[in-house]
């Protein structure tokens, strides 16, 4: 790909139309699609194509990328990259940052970090995270870094194909050391910002497993993996439990901490063009969890 458009190489039988590919297949939108074919840039093997012919095994398409006006603000905030390639990036959020701006004023979400990225890598698009974090939860998210990208990664989070897996820190040491909550998740009409367990809620699903208990402190490390992406997940399915996260106030913990023990801690991306599978790890920050969680043996 160069800074104007991507090279895709078809592949398999019984191959649909231009047209019916780019909206199928790369899941190109139909406002997007009309401003592509209106550019008269696309090309199939270097040739203006047919859009009513159908494609052949082989074939390499060229898409242009056409320059978006960078939004939101940008905000110099020293993001950390954990991925980056032509279509992507992934990036290691800090504890305390918003994923993207509440309002206009908000100017320190990451989302105003990754916008003065694009700006000083001359990237002109607008930014799309592909799924969000919590304020105070740290660890890796994903972004896409044009519109058809942006797509792409939205449909394979939807598929459950990108995966993603924490490390929590919780109260109490759990008599069950693996398991599954499959309970589903509601508002709380009764707070305006927390959700609850409710059986008329959506279907939410979390995997856990223990990792190293800490007795003595009467808390459990665990790694969880999502089926599901609700607002709160995890923090209120541990909740539910028992074991709600340490020094997460608003689901009922009793520890102290500045914030709740959560990390995004590995990302599993499919390449948005090929078969490969990218994945990063973001090392748990020193304000993860109290001073008894030995980090280095999560690096």
């Amino acid at each position: 790909m160069t800074s104007q458009s991507i090279d895709i190489t078809v592949s398999g039988n019984h191959l649909p139309t231009l047209q019916d590919y780019l909206r199928q297949d790369i899941l190109v939108s139909k406002k997007l699609l009309h401003e592509i074919r209106m550019s008269k840039l696309v090309t199939v093997n270097k040739e203006i194509p047919v859009w009513t012919q159908p494609l052949q095994q082989g074939d390499l398409i060229s898409i242009p990328i056409f320059p978006e006006n960078i939004e939101p603000s940008a905000s110099n905030l020293a993001i950390q990259v954990l991925f980056e390639n032509e279509h992507l990036l992934i990036i290691n959020k800090s504890a305390g940052v918003e994923t993207h701006p509440s309002s206009v004023e908000v100017q320190e979400s990451l989302a105003n970090g990754v916008a003065y990225y694009f700006k000083e890598k001359g990237i002109h698009a607008k930014v799309r995270h592909t799924h969000r974090l919590d304020k105070d939860t740290s660890g890796a998210i994903l972004f896409a870094k044009h519109a058809i990208s942006g797509a792409i990664l939205d449909k394979l989070l939807e598929e459950r194909k990108i995966k993603r897996t924490y490390i929590a820190l919780v109260e109490g040491v759990m008599k069950k050391k693996e398991g599954t909550i499959d309970t589903p998740i509601g508002k709380d009409r009764h707070h305006a910002t927390r959700r609850r367990v409710s059986p008329s809620g959506q279907k939410a699903l979390t995997h856990y497993k223990v990792l190293k208990e800490f007795p003595n402190e009467k808390c459990s490390l665990l790694k969880i993996t999502l089926d599901t992406g609700r607002t709160h997940q995890i923090r209120v399915h541990m909740s539910s439990i028992g074991h709600p996260l340490f020094g997460d106030k608003l689901y009922g913990a009793t520890s102290n901490h500045h914030r709740h023990s959560l990390h995004a801690w590995e990302l599993s991306v499919p390449h948005p063009f090929t078969n490969s599978i990218i994945t990063t790890v973001a090392p748990l920050p020193v304000d993860f969890g109290p001073k008894f969680v030995q980090l280095t043996d999560y690096y």
